[in-house]
């Protein structure tokens, strides 16, 4: 049979944002879209009969939370990561930026330093500005390809009197890291002796690659799941990302007390049906529809390291998670603007600047490769053809 994945589906028939002009510009129809982070992908055949079913009762009146919801999450913790949660602790929000927002709002002051680990999500960047945090920059390290954590840096931040929170992004977007058990517990060790609070964003926690074991950063022990916010959503796991919410794990009661009255106060607290039936079914019975899709995306990886072994001007950080890759363009010694467009005039790339993750992302660009197998191998023809002459 068809390996489904294979199959190319036009983005442009509906106001999709990966193919939207207003992530392409004007000229950009023709472009590979590989930036924004969502899948090319049909979402799994149970959620998508799930909200078949949903649509013919008819009736979208206000509804309730389903009764079946937080067992599902649970249940997938549980069973796909080891971690046992309790369904108390769990609050809902729309989104995962909402809950990134709330949390610095909620837990810290205009003008508290909140520490990220660039070149890391560029929305961490405006979250903060638009709430007047002072950022507080802990870059990663990255030697011999593979990215780490600088230690001694962080405990100097975190030891700052006005610097109360860290952004965590565990699996790490853009670089790809999966991190260990013991680099979350060093972080997490310095964080909780400096009164700094973690908040988690683990959206692409299912989303890791063979080799390597998503840790949540709260399923530590109890001593770090009390000094942590868990941000979850199945946005990226199921390809759901318009028809989703999200959840907050959060096991210090006061602190959940106070984000949940939060989340009462800015009225945040709406179900929408078609979001609880695809949750639902995702995380009961989607998983071997995961599994085959990131086998399929492994193959992806491997698809595009054969392809760049051969140039000498674009080197593959090597993915542990996520079905982002970063991509290394330094040797072609271009400026940030002549490397966007280097791509989009000779390679027809349309991807994610590396700038836009922090100032450690000149010269990188973020290529999404969540896509049927034959469009990548296309792409990456075109791009071999812009830079044999320059390798």
């Amino acid at each position: 049979m068809p390996n489904p994945f294979d199959t190319e589906f036009n983005r442009r028939e509906v106001p999709a944002l990966k193919t939207h002009k207003m992530v392409l510009g004007e000229n950009g129809a023709d472009l590979f879209a590989a930036g924004v982070a969502d899948m090319d992908f049909q979402a799994p055949p149970v959620v998508r009969a799930a909200m078949r079913a949903r649509l013919e009762h008819g009736i979208f009146g206000y509804e309730a939370m389903p009764d079946t919801l937080l067992p599902a999450l649970t249940g997938w913790l549980a069973a796909r990561h080891g971690w046992q949660v309790e369904a108390a602790h769990i609050l809902r929000a729309p989104n995962v930026l909402n809950i990134l927002a709330m949390a610095a709002s909620v837990f810290t002051d205009p003008g508290d330093g909140i520490i990220v680990q660039p070149p890391v999500f560029f929305d961490f960047y405006d979250i903060l500005r638009e709430n007047d945090r002072k950022i507080r920059p802990n870059p990663l390290t990255l030697q011999n390809g593979r990215y780490g954590m600088d230690f001694d840096g962080l405990e100097k931040l975190a030891a700052e009197p006005r610097t109360k929170m860290l952004f965590l992004c565990n699996p790490h977007n853009p670089v790809g890291r999966v991190w260990t058990r013991a680099e979350l517990t060093q972080l997490g060790d310095i964080c909780a002796r400096h009164d700094v609070l973690v908040v988690s964003d683990e959206i692409h926690a299912d989303i890791t690659l063979r080799g390597h074991s998503y840790t949540p950063f709260a399923a530590l022990g109890p001593a770090y799941a009390d000094n942590a916010i868990t941000c979850l959503s199945p946005a990226k796991s199921f390809n759901i990302a318009a028809c989703c919410s999200a959840f907050t794990v959060v096991s210090n009661q006061a602190r959940r007390a106070a984000f949940q009255a939060e989340n009462s106060r800015l009225t945040v607290n709406k179900n929408n049906a078609f979001a609880s039936v695809a949750m639902v079914a995702a995380y009961e019975a989607g998983g071997p529809w995961l599994d085959a899709a990131l086998a399929y995306i492994e193959g992806n990886v491997a698809l595009v390291r054969a392809a760049l072994a051969p140039l000498k001007t674009v080197q593959m950080v090597e993915p542990e998670g996520t079905f982002l890759l970063w991509l290394d363009f330094r040797a072609l010694g271009l400026s940030p603007e002549g490397l966007t467009a280097f791509l989009r005039e000779k390679a027809g790339w349309a991807v994610t600047r590396g700038q836009a993750f922090g100032k450690e992302g000149e010269g990188f660009a973020r290529l999404n490769i969540a896509c049927p197998r034959a469009k990548l191998a296309a792409a990456l023809k075109t791009l071999t053809a812009a830079l044999t002459p320059i390798s």
